[in-house]
């Protein structure tokens, strides 16, 4: 008994010296930094600021809580099943992290030691936009605590089609802006139900084409924003075409408030460069619940839960970059995958439980190739049941296909490229070969570039002490300016990857080169 009694004080004592061994300088304020301090900061959706020691420690045991949950950060995919660029989820061993350093008192540790705060911009994370569209009139969210979902349409004001590298919305109130959808409307149709409203705006919760599943199938969707998700720039030589004269249209879902706020918002566009060859255009196939998508009707009877699976037979070969599911209140799960046409699976994404409140768009790390006759399965669940809290109707009602709040939706953008050879090893982010260490430079690492010698792409790989601004350039072997690949585009804290093109380039000797503050490191790279 005494030898068991002496074990087990030995293991407490380890356990409370490895809970003092995490502290914030050391382990936690990187952690909340990176993932958490871009919407919990001043001005931001966060409810609360968590910039610092103080104010981190302040709410611990609430971070410990919703971490442990996985509530937060608000990350949908399942990790486990698929992987995407800009991913904001923490590990199992962050998670655990927090949780010993609450559980052991919350150290400090020597503030030495501590991250420098990211240096978010005030403006574009991406740097100087080519179109900036705004909402003409600010718009009145009534303080009666009520979700609000409205259709703002902003005319584009183009003479020429041109072709878009990234959409970023920038909320104006950000206490109220929970999301937005962005879509291309060359119909009439968004602006002409404006004009039928007296005041600016109307409101809508789902499609602004009345679910006409014809007009949904063509509707054309850019990216769209969810607090805290970086816009994610297409891949070199890739783009998506906004037309002359379109209008853009934006779906917002300002929050329930308790007090009346006013938002005016707007949206940043970035064309391509006129020294990037744009060989591909985004398209994008729309599976919505068609009787040949899910062999079914989509209705779902009160004090029911029912899953369609939808199946779309890829009629040539296609590249995908991202997907964007979508449901209403009653959705309660997504997965998509590939079926071969030699049998084979292959996982696009999973969502185990669907929260309306932090739908997105999510873009994968690689090229992911289906051949022409592969199928695209995606099945989704619905609970109308009064066992599901976001039930809209209580009692439950039938529900079926519709825009309103009380309606469901069955939405999927699927967002390709036509296929060209060698898409398989062509790499957004993840998965580098280098085994070197790096080079460090003040608190940053600069690894190299993988593949080097290069053919047509390459990625460049780096990782931040601080998030800040960085300007990535392509020089000759003088020094003369070849290409912007990145200007003032704003990275944060960790690990980042930028894939880039080669293929203007003539066979050579050439010069990446990456600065920021305090950074300032060009490494060689051979075209072949």
């Amino acid at each position: 008994m005494k030898y068991i009694l002496t074990l087990c004080a030995l293991m407490g004592l380890n356990l409370m010296v490895h809970a003092q061994d995490v502290t914030y300088a050391n382990d936690i304020a990187k952690i909340i930094y990176k993932n958490c301090s871009s919407c919990h900061r001043g001005g931001e959706i966060g409810p609360m600021s968590l910039t610092s020691y103080e104010e981190v420690k302040n709410w611990a045991t609430t971070i410990k809580s919703v971490t442990q949950s996985k509530y937060m950060p608000p990350w949908q995919p399942d990790p486990n099943y698929s992987r995407f660029q800009s991913e904001n989820f923490l590990t199992d061993q962050e998670i655990a992290q927090i949780a010993t350093w609450v559980d052991g008192g919350m150290e400090r540790g020597n503030p030495a030691n501590e991250p420098a705060f990211p240096e978010f911009p005030e403006g574009s994370v991406l740097g100087t936009p080519d179109l900036v569209l705004e909402m003409s009139e600010p718009f009145l969210h009534l303080g009666n605590g009520r979700d609000n979902y409205r259709y703002f349409v902003l005319p584009s004001g183009l003479t020429e089609d041109k072709i878009i590298k990234a959409v970023e919305f920038r909320p104006d109130n950000t206490k109220i802006v929970h999301h937005a959808l962005i879509f291309e409307d060359v119909t009439g149709i968004a602006a002409a139900k404006d004009a039928a409203t007296p005041e600016y705006g109307f409101n809508g919760f789902g499609s602004f084409l009345d679910g006409n599943d014809d007009s949904i199938l063509n509707q054309k969707q850019y990216p769209g924003y969810v607090p805290g998700q970086k816009p994610i720039l297409y891949p070199d030589g890739v783009g998506q075409v906004l037309q002359a004269g379109a209008d853009v249209v934006v779906q917002l879902h300002y929050a329930p408030w308790s007090v009346d706020e006013y938002d005016q918002s707007k949206i940043n566009i970035f064309f391509a460069k006129e020294d990037e060859i744009i060989e591909r255009e985004v398209e994008t196939h729309i599976m919505v619940p068609q009787q040949q998508v899910i062999n079914a009707q989509f209705i779902i009877p009160a004090n029911t839960k029912r899953e369609f699976h939808g199946i779309w037979t890829v009629p040539k070969d296609v590249s995908f970059i991202g997907l964007s599911p979508h449901m209403h209140l009653l959705g309660q799960h997504w997965e998509v995958y590939i079926e071969h046409t030699n049998g084979d699976i292959e996982n696009l994404i999973r969502i185990n439980k669907w929260d309306f409140n932090w739908q997105g768009g999510y873009s994968f790390q690689k090229y992911i190739k289906a051949e022409a006759g592969a199928k695209i399965h995606a099945i989704a669940s619905y609970d109308n049941t009064s066992d599901n809290p976001n039930n809209p109707n209580n009692p439950p009602q039938f529900v079926t296909w519709g825009e309103g709040t009380e309606d469901e939706m069955y939405y999927l953008p699927l967002n390709f490229v036509d296929y060209e050879n060698g898409d398989e090893d062509i790499i957004f982010e993840g998965g580098t070969t280098s085994v070197s260490a790096g080079l460090v430079v003040g608190g940053d690492q600069i690894f190299p570039l993988s593949p080097n010698p290069v053919d047509d792409f390459t990625v460049a790989r780096f990782s931040l002490s601080q998030g800040k601004a960085i300007d990535i350039n392509i020089m000759d072997i003088n020094g003369r300016l070849i290409r912007k690949v990145r200007e003032q585009e704003f990275f944060n804290t960790g690990e980042q990857y930028i894939n880039f093109s080669t293929k203007q380039l003539a066979n050579g000797i050439y010069v990446l080169n990456i600065q920021g503050r305090n950074l300032n490191v060009s490494q060689q790279f051979v075209k072949q």
